[in-house]
């Protein structure tokens, strides 16, 4: 097996066809956090839904995020993709309305695009509410790796 480095190509590869969960890394107070994600890449921007929770409160004091794409064939055949930039909240005023429609519009075009995020969710005999929360990452910096079988 040869480890590499992936070229812009094979990134952009990655996030516009083969990517839809993703592995989103925040912090806050020096404790990391990480949770898998729906995410749909547009124009530098990673754009998600979820419901309020830790990796929002987290994400609204710290917004220096990260997410991690990968792509597994087998052991010696894979692609990882991690991705470092900033979180905005869309919410529904005004300035955020044309990203927040985007936003659903991307996420909508695959199957069941809501779920895990907007379903029942109880944690320690409490129910979540559904507070249903758009959110986009500016993408500062992408790098990626692949292994490849050698010959």
């Amino acid at each position: 097996m040869i480890i590499r480095e992936m070229n812009q190509y094979e990134i952009m590869e990655l996030l516009e066809k083969t990517a839809k969960v993703g592995r989103l890394g925040c912090s806050h107070e020096g404790q990391p956090y990480v949770v898998p994600l729906n995410f749909v890449y547009r124009l530098g921007f990673l754009y998600a839904f979820t419901t309020f929770g830790k990796k929002i409160e987290w994400m609204r004091d710290n917004p220096k995020v990260c997410v991690e794409f990968d792509h597994i064939y087998a052991t010696n055949d894979w692609q990882s993709v991690v991705i470092t930039g900033r979180y905005e909240e869309l919410t529904q005023a005004p300035e955020h309305m044309e990203a927040r429609n985007q936003a659903f519009s991307l996420l909508s075009k695959r199957a069941e695009w809501w779920q895990p995020a907007y379903v029942n969710t109880v944690i320690r005999d409490h129910s979540r509410a559904l507070e249903p929360i758009y959110f986009r990452i500016l993408v500062e910096e992408k790098t990626g790796h692949r292994a490849v079988k050698s010959v």
